[in-house]
């Protein structure tokens, strides 16, 4: 995935185009071409930039297809780069390996995760998972590890308690953007099920739960202490959008569940959404006392 906004230093972006992605573009045994999915207004907003221009050229289309997507988040970039991998004469035995492109992989602890990142399809590969997450670790006080304590997993326990259980066994990262997943899982995801504009991540979790038991063999491998680019996602504003969209979703997939299965989903809907405005509240006020 190409930042969602251009960054002000291509190093990152070079570190991960020589370090990883012309590798895998070179060993076209084992992978298919690389895509990388280009935010449409990313590319109208840096196309008098000669620096933009001349990057793309030499680093993003000599090792990879481009996918120009107007999206208007992340995970609707996912879902352009999916689709278009899984329309590629796609098998059972496909494995489609996520790689954010907003992260610092020009520092120490980078270019160690660079490293060891092909561990997370081979995981999936080699049967061990159905879907594995790489999970990074992040200061205890950081916006995302304060998202995902009182925000992600404190809606979860509300919206879906069991899930919620077995989940925090597996990872305490469920929003994590660092994932490989195989055919038949990401089919479910695509085609039988809605995709999601945000949290993604979290959606198909809940996917291949059933109760606090998976459904899915879900596996996570450590990553290290990798930092997302200084573009703003460490702001106050910023984390309570990401619990906001959190509450959102979940609201969503509770409902198109619910509404099939159980005639009294409007009263329970309305306790469940009582509850949840309160979590929401309490996190925006940790968020506030920390971040601000």
């Amino acid at each position: 995935m190409y930042p969602f906004s251009q960054p002000r230093d291509k190093r990152n972006l070079v570190a991960l185009y020589e370090g990883l992605v012309q590798k895998l573009a070179d060993d076209d045994e084992k992978y298919a071409r690389p895509l990388t999915v280009l935010n449409r207004q990313t590319a109208y907003r840096n196309a008098s930039s000669n620096d933009f221009t001349a990057f793309l050229n030499s680093h993003v289309k000599a090792f990879s297809d481009v996918i120009d997507a107007w999206s208007v988040d992340t995970c609707q970039m996912w879902l352009a780069g999916f689709g278009r991998a899984f329309d590629k004469k796609s098998t059972v035995y496909d494995v489609y390996w996520l790689i954010p492109g907003d992260f610092d992989y020009d520092s120490s602890a980078g270019r160690d995760v660079l490293a060891v990142l092909e561990r997370i399809p081979n995981e999936v590969y080699t049967g061990n998972a159905e879907l594995c997450l790489g999970e990074i670790k992040v200061p205890l006080n950081s916006s995302k590890q304060l998202i995902d304590t009182y925000g992600t997993y404190g809606l979860l326990y509300n919206w879906f308690p069991a899930e919620a259980q077995g989940l925090r066994t597996i990872t305490d990262k469920p929003r994590t953007e660092f994932f490989a997943i195989s055919h038949d899982y990401l089919r479910k995801a695509l085609v039988s099920q809605r995709w999601y504009g945000y949290e993604q991540t979290i959606v198909i979790l809940l996917q291949g739960m059933q109760g606090v038991r998976p459904m899915r063999e879900i596996r996570k491998f450590e990553l290290g202490e990798i930092v997302d680019e200084p573009i703003g996602r460490d702001t106050l504003a910023s984390a309570m959008q990401q619990v906001e969209r959190t509450e959102r979703v979940l609201k969503l997939y509770w409902r198109e569940l619910k509404e099939r299965q159980d005639p009294l989903w409007p009263d329970k809907f309305r306790l469940l959404d009582h509850q949840s405005e309160q979590i929401r509240s309490a996190a925006m006020v940790i968020l506030q006392q920390i971040l601000s």
